[in-house]
């Protein structure tokens, strides 16, 4: 089948490289334009041009899908399908058309529970026990678009939203060229989502990533696992910002919400259950460090509060 491939961050080269695997022929990849990163505010290319390149495949940059320039090229490419991981924009209603069988979305989540821009970070920070990966078309309604299949993993108690994503990823590849397979046989018909079962991921805002210590133990750490690695869980230390990384749950509850206990080797916070071990943590303007270094650092006094 012919096909054109629409993707920016890294999560979608997995998809990329198995469908370039599959035997089917990628045409084109459709990515975001390059855009200014790192220190020196350099342009660079999204992960999924530079991979495209790599396999010598055509590159289209369209500032907005709707652009005619990129809607013409599009045509006169005229794949069978778009297979889309995370491609970063909306798509205008003409453009579903072009392709005969559609675009055809990978989505991190059992559809239609989190519908959105996050949906990992937000199954993780509801407690959610399993999520999974979406095959589905493409339709104007954010993620509301017909299904083709899917897959599930369970959540580790372990798991970031980096690690999970990137296991979801691997997976979902392996689903997306299952479909695009299926859609080449036309051995497969696409259902409507189910009504049941509903909610939304928007994207995760700095606020979002703000940890209340007033919350359960559990809270407190899947807010941080969810925001982790972006756009990082913060708290307040003596009114500076201060990133955590991932914390260990106890099993006793010694100090009230928010409060702070310094050891040498360990950094106890209390929460409104469990107390909470901190891992790593990050001062404004520092890189990153064990917890007891920070606290030696700054010599937390007895009474010290984080939140």
């Amino acid at each position: 089948m012919r096909l054109a491939f629409a993707g920016t961050p890294e999560v979608a080269l997995p998809s990329l490289d198995a469908l370039v695997a599959s035997g089917h022929e990628v045409a084109a990849v459709i990515t975001r334009p390059d855009a200014r990163a790192g220190r020196g505010r350099t342009l660079t290319a999204s992960p999924v041009a530079e991979r495209a390149l790599e396999h010598g495949i055509e590159v289209l940059r369209p500032t907005r899908p709707s652009d005619p320039d990129f809607v013409a090229r599009l045509r006169a490419i005229a794949p069978d399908c778009v297979p889309v991981v995370a491609y970063g924009a909306l798509l205008p209603g003409d453009l579903l058309t072009i392709p005969t069988h559609g675009w055809v979305n990978l989505h991190f989540s059992v559809l239609p529970a989190w519908r959105g821009a996050a949906p990992v970070q937000h199954a993780l920070i509801a407690g959610d026990e399993v999520t999974g990966a979406t095959a589905f078309r493409i339709v104007e309604e954010l993620d509301a678009g017909p299904l083709f299949g899917l897959l599930t993993e369970r959540i580790r108690p372990e798991d970031t939203a980096g690690s999970l994503l990137d296991r979801l990823a691997g997976a979902g590849a392996g689903l997306l060229v299952d479909v695009v397979d299926h859609l080449e046989a036309g051995d497969i018909e696409a259902r409507p989502q189910p009504e049941e079962g509903l909610s939304y991921a928007p994207k995760i805002t700095t606020e979002d990533a703000r940890v209340d210590f007033e919350a359960p133990a559990f809270g407190v750490d899947r807010r941080i696992r969810g925001c982790t690695p972006a756009p990082g869980a913060w708290t307040l230390y003596d009114g500076q910002r201060l990133k955590l990384g991932p914390v260990t749950v106890l099993d006793d509850a010694r100090l009230a919400p928010g409060s702070v206990e310094a050891g040498r080797r360990e950094v106890r916070v209390g929460t409104a259950t469990n107390d909470v071990l901190l891992g790593d943590v990050q001062p404004h303007g520092k890189k990153p460090m064990p917890a007891p270094d920070w606290a030696r650092g700054v010599r937390v006094p007895d009474g010290a509060r984080l939140g």
